[in-house]
Formats: structure tokens, sequence, C-alpha cells
């Protein structure tokens, strides 16, 4: 090739070129040791005659240098206009907003971690539920008192037997009846859930809330394995000081039962239900009452969540306020 035409290629393209990788490919294609066009003509020399020698060899090394200076000067050029695109970092970058859980996942994931830790297992059942297990086999049939203490939403089923006709679950007890019948004893489970009430919303109520359901059964259990993990999960949670009672209460399922109170300051406060299961809900479920116990106790989420966390309003839990949830 003419040094001249090969000359004024070369610097067209390095003129063209917009990367330091099209550079690299200019640099191998004309200076390359071994495909180099500059080379080639270099090489070529030895078989030309003496005086084209002396003319074509000065100017292909002159040739080598401005493509060498073009490829600098270019890649000084790409240097200097990255250098001006960078981001300025002593600028205080975009603060990336962070997501927050629940008060009452935290609540949540704090029981099951108490619970967990004394050996007891974690499971889940349905929120839409049949009457059955919601009240017949925990002891509360159609014609009892009790079923007064929960304004139900019925689902419309043609079907109107008890163990077919639904409902959406009034408390997560329901949920030791459907485990007691799949599974043997010994065993101590919680059942966290959402359970529906119809009623009036207030400071205190709402028509969704949380619980939490726990059941421990066994040949031997007794209200004195009971009160030691009530006591051990209750200062856990809220302190080693924390002073605890039990009072008499009454409900369907267990005999006898009892009330959980804990007490803050000088007040005390009712945080929970408890009780012996009662022997109609074990032979609900196949169980010898003679020869099988256990106790049985329902603590409501939201209401250890407003203790802990001095919420005043259970409807601020399902505002979708964000102002509410970013303080946790």
């Amino acid at each position: 090739m003419d040094i001249v035409k090969l000359k004024k290629s070369a610097l067209e393209e390095i003129k063209k070129a917009t990367e330091a990788k099209a550079l690299e490919i200019i640099r191998v294609k004309y200076l390359g040791r071994k495909d180099g066009e500059v080379n080639k003509i270099l090489r070529s020399l030895k078989d030309l005659p003496l005086a084209k020698k002396k003319k074509i060899g000065p100017a292909a090394n002159v040739l080598r240098k401005e493509i060498e200076m073009a490829l600098e000067k270019k890649i000084k050029q790409f240097s200097v206009e990255q250098k001006s695109s960078r981001l300025d970092i002593t600028m205080p970058g975009k603060r990336i907003a962070v997501g927050h859980l629940h008060p009452l996942t935290l609540m949540e994931n704090k029981i099951k971690e108490i619970f967990l830790g004394l050996n007891f297992s974690s499971v889940e059942g349905p929120e839409v539920e049949t009457e059955y297990y919601n009240f017949d086999a925990l002891n509360i049939p159609a014609n009892h008192p009790a079923r007064d203490m929960w304004d139900t939403f019925w689902i419309k089923s043609k079907v109107q037997n008890q163990k077919s006709k639904m409902l959406m679950r009034t408390h997560t007890s329901p949920m030791q009846i459907r485990y007691m019948e799949t599974h043997k004893p010994p065993f101590q489970i919680i059942v966290p859930g959402r359970v529906f009430r119809f009623e009036a919303t207030d400071v205190s109520h709402e028509i969704n809330f949380h619980q939490v359901e726990g059941l421990m059964v066994g040949k031997n259990v007794n209200l004195a394995n009971f009160k030691y993990v009530i006591e051990q999960f209750f200062r856990q949670l809220f302190g080693p000081h924390i002073a605890i009672r039990m009072r008499p209460s009454y409900f369907p399922f267990v005999e006898p039962g009892l009330e959980i109170d804990i007490k803050l300051g000088d007040k005390w406060l009712e945080v929970m239900g408890a009780g012996m299961v009662h022997p109609n809900v074990l032979k609900a479920v196949g169980y010898d009452p003679k020869e099988i116990q256990g106790f049985a106790f329902g603590l409501g989420l939201e209401r250890l969540a407003m203790i802990k966390y001095k919420i005043d309003d259970i409807r601020l839990f399902y505002s979708g306020d964000l102002r509410f949830i970013n303080q946790f």
C-alpha cells in the first residue's frame, strides 16, 4: 500500500474511533508485529533496490511514529472525557428507603422465637372454617349460650350439615381439633393466625385481629406445667421482673378455666385465657380423658403489641399509614 494512502487511512480511522477498544484494533491493524501494515512495508524492504530502501524505510518509520502519536492523543482524549463524566463522589447520595416490619409481624416473630425455645412447634390452620371445628368439637354446640360470645361471619351455603357449614373462624382454637385428629401425644404447639368477629370497631376492637393459640397434650401434663411455660413466656417478652397472676374463669373448651394477668406499674392487665383441655374436647378427637390431658391458652397478638409498643388504638395496625409503620 502507498505510504501516503496508508497514513491517510490510519489517521481517519483513529479520528472516527469512539472507544478505547476500537483504538486497540486500529493499533494492531497498522502497527502489529505480525500483520501490521507498517511492518509489512518494513519486511518488504529486503527485496527492494537500495535506492528505494533509502526512501521507503525512513518514510515507514515516520509513519509509525505519527500513528503512535495519533493513538496516544486519542487515548488521552478519551481519558479526559471519562473523568468529566464521572459522578462527583463528594456529593451526598440519594438515601435509599428501607422497609419496616409491621409491629404485628415483629410481635408474632418474637412470640414464635420464645415458644420455639420452649420446644413448641408453630403450625397454621385455615381462616375459613366449618361450624364443627369452630364450635361443636370445642364443646360449644348450637344451643350453647357461649356462642353469644362470638358475633360470626357466616358464609352462605346450600349445605346445612354442621360439619360442612362454613364461617370465617372466630378464634384459632379449631386447630386444636385438627391437630389432635392427626397426631398422637405428647406434643406442644402454638397456632398464630388471623380471626374474624362481626362487631363494631373502636380503639380496642376490630372485625379482624390475630390470636396465638397454644396447646400442650400428654399423659402427665398439668397446670404446674402451664404455670412454668407462661411465666417463662411473659418474662422473656416483657422482662424478668414482670408480675403474673392466674384467676379462675370460664371457657367452654377448658375445665378448669383461667384468666392470666400481668402487672405493669401498679395496674393489672388481662392478657390471656387458658385452662385444662375439657374432657369433651379430648373425646371429640378420640383421646381417652382418663389417659391423656393437656392445657390450652389463647392470647391476642394486637393486645400484646399495644402493651409492648405503647399503641393506644388497635385501628392503627390496619390504617396503612406509613408514618405509623416507619416507627418500627
